[in-house]
């Protein structure tokens, strides 16, 4: 492969080492992963068992995709998936309905981020990527994707962002009409919400009309 290499293996005293890289999309990284463990990097599966520990950064890998990984090491007789880490996945969450949690970066296609509270995403949901939450979704970027808010029934939550133009949007029980039935086109940062079982779009100028307090975010 002459392309950039997105996967490192290293030798430990403990075995080996994946170390994926956070930034390119998950089915390069599936297929680069086949293509090293089948062809350049076959040493690997002549020898005894082998134990294995893959690293994947930051990258907001849902449990499907550590699935996937590990399918793709296990068919490879002498390796032994040990453990699959994330270390955007390892903090601690605060299990309140007030909590906010802040990301960074972009949430890219295949990508899900699920959480109990407020999420505050400071980038961009791309096609294909999803963001789940009790609470509200702000996005301060471009938001493409699917966003549900609510997921645990609260109808009075909002989904937020700069630029929306999302595949389809959720809250509580409530699924969004086509896009192109209810985009307004206005550059100025949105939020939808629910009027009588219904979702609506409006500025975020306008949220006072439907929320009695200000907002503040808790970390």
């Amino acid at each position: 492969m002459t392309e950039k290499q997105h996967i490192t293996i290293k030798g430990v005293k403990e075995g080996l080492v994946f170390l994926l890289d956070d930034q390119c999309e998950f089915s390069l990284l599936l297929q680069e992963l086949q293509y090293k463990l089948e062809k350049s990097h076959q040493q690997l599966l002549t020898g005894p068992i082998v134990h294995v520990h893959v690293k994947l950064g930051t990258r907001l890998a849902n449990e499907e995709e550590k699935d996937q990984i590990k399918s793709v090491i296990r068919k490879q007789g002498n390796l032994i998936v040990q453990s699959v880490e994330s270390d955007a996945q390892e903090k601690p969450e605060i299990d309140e309905g007030n909590n906010l949690r802040v990301l960074t970066g972009i949430i890219r296609s295949g990508q899900t981020v699920e959480h109990h509270g407020n999420l505050l995403l400071m980038g961009d949901l791309n096609p294909g990527g999803s963001l789940l939450c009790t609470g509200d979704i702000y996005v301060l970027g471009s938001l493409r994707g699917l966003a549900h808010a609510g997921t645990a029934g609260k109808t009075e939550a909002i989904i937020a962002a700069s630029l929306l133009r999302p595949t389809q949007l959720r809250i509580s029980e409530v699924i969004s009409r086509p896009p192109d039935e209810w985009m307004t086109g206005d550059a100025a940062m949105e939020f939808a919400y629910l009027n009588d079982g219904m979702m609506k779009i409006d500025k975020m100028t306008q949220l006072y009309r439907i929320r009695n307090q200000s907002f503040i975010f808790k970390a």
